[in-house]
């Protein structure tokens, strides 16, 4: 089967692409007697999920109705992610749930998935749009029928549904090419948006009343390289200090080498920038890191980590942590333990390695390690990363912090949460409503992955 592109007439499961979706026209609200209906399924990094805050924008201006609940929707859309293969499955599932729960609804697919597995999905029943994530800004357009080729235009969002903070991406696409990873090849090459458009959509999300804004992208220390000289990361976090009404600005992943003296030193002295940082491992042996492509030693990792805590007291550090990757011995993995141990992070996320069709560790390494062996030493890191975590957090008992309250907290009743500017995850007590609220505290008790105050 061929594999569809969203830009040509190719049929999808017998239909022209458009056909399917023409029986539920994009109309406006009261149009034929009621609004449609939408749901929306994301998966993956914050960049997928603030495309998808940028796509609901689209059909909520087109009148659309989005629903949540178990009730069947008019079309579905689902924004899928291939990191790894559970993604890759947990992508078409969801597409066999949206079958299920609604069979005559249009389901229209988008994501990382269809870069290089768009043939997969086609052969879904149901799918009645395939759309490329270089087209996702356009994405009502095409589906009107809309087909020609205009100047990208990203006009981003204004608002983050279902959240108290909001994710801004900056920047797309990655240059690294670490030998694991399949991101390169379905989101291109590093590409920064325009300073003018980010200052001009914090703008729009602080007006409309979001306190803490995200940077985030697939490689978000990479922004500016493909712009002129002089923009950088630190240069958009040097304007968007000046916006009054935003009281936080914190940063999603970055990479150890893109961690430059000028970001500490914006870290250390601007109070709006949170002290949290999440620079990823993979792992602490020196000739895995070669095998995986990552341009740093566990001692360059060490060192930064060490300089950084010098200059900013308290700062949070979290991490990824890849397990299993081809050739990791023992002692390889026990490598990664000390290192670990060494930077006491917050938080470690935890990923067993997953072979990724068209990687150079696919076509170059043979997956020699038993998957229980994966699953013993996953375990034991994440026993190790809950010591190191509870050795962060106890610094800070009998400390006032100050939290943004995101919501009612879902694990215990008659509580709110939220994070302090460190990443701490707090819980708090009241019964009025604090949503979106600074809330001064002093923490008290470790509870789980919680702080209560």
């Amino acid at each position: 089967m061929k594999t569809v592109n969203p830009s040509t007439s190719l049929r999808v499961n017998g239909e022209r692409p458009f056909d399917s979706f023409h029986s539920l026209r994009v109309v406006p609200s009261g149009v034929e007697g009621r609004s449609r209906t939408i749901k929306f399924f994301t998966l993956g990094c914050k960049v997928n999920q603030y495309e998808t805050q940028a796509m609901r924008e689209q059909f909520i201006r087109r009148g659309f109705k989005e629903i949540a609940n178990g009730k069947p929707s008019d079309v579905y859309l689902i924004n899928t992610c291939t990191v790894t293969h559970r993604a890759d499955a947990e992508s078409l599932r969801l597409i066999y749930k949206a079958k299920r729960e609604n069979p005559q609804a249009s389901i229209i697919v988008t994501g990382c998935l269809t870069e290089l597995d768009s043939d997969k999905i086609a052969k879904f029943n149901g799918v009645a749009r395939i759309v490329k994530n270089q087209d996702k800004y356009r994405i009502i357009e095409l589906l009107e029928g809309n087909n020609k080729l205009k100047e990208r235009n990203e006009a981003g969002i204004s608002s983050f549904w279902g959240r108290t903070r909001a994710f801004l991406k900056i920047q797309d696409g990655c240059d690294n090419f670490c030998s694991y990873c399949k991101v390169p090849l379905v989101r291109g090459a590093s590409r920064s948006r325009l300073p003018d458009e980010i200052i001009a959509e914090a703008n729009r999300l602080v007006d409309n009343g979001f306190k803490e804004i995200v940077l985030c992208g697939i490689c978000l220390g990479s922004y500016g390289k493909d712009l002129a000289v002089g923009r950088s990361l630190v240069n958009v976090i040097d304007a968007l200090q000046d916006i009054g009404g935003l009281f936080r600005i914190r940063l999603s992943s970055i990479e150890a080498g893109d961690v430059s003296d000028g970001l500490i030193n914006r870290i250390a002295q601007n109070k709006k920038l949170c002290r949290h940082l999440h620079i990823p491992i993979q792992s602490g042996d020196d000739e895995i890191l070669k095998k995986m492509n990552r341009k740093y030693s566990p001692e360059d990792y060490s060192n930064l980590i060490r300089k950084i805590k010098s200059r900013i007291p308290g700062i949070a550090i979290t991490t990824d942590a890849l397990v299993g990757f081809p050739g990791e011995s023992d002692s390889h993995f026990q490598n990664t333990v000390k290192l670990i141990k060494e930077i006491q992070p917050l938080k470690v996320h935890i990923f067993p390695y997953s072979p990724r069709e068209g990687t150079q560790a696919k076509a170059k390494y043979e997956q020699d390690l038993d998957p229980k062996i994966i699953k013993e030493r996953s375990l034991y890191l994440k026993k190790i990363a809950e010591a190191c975590s509870l050795r962060y957090k106890k610094q800070f008992l009998n400390k006032g912090m100050k939290v943004l309250v995101e919501g009612r907290s879902k694990y215990k009743a008659g509580f709110w949460e939220g994070h302090t500017d460190n990443y701490l995850k707090v819980l708090l007590k009241s019964d009025r409503n604090l949503k979106n609220e600074f809330i001064t505290v002093k923490l008290k008790k470790l509870i789980q992955d919680y702080v209560l105050a």
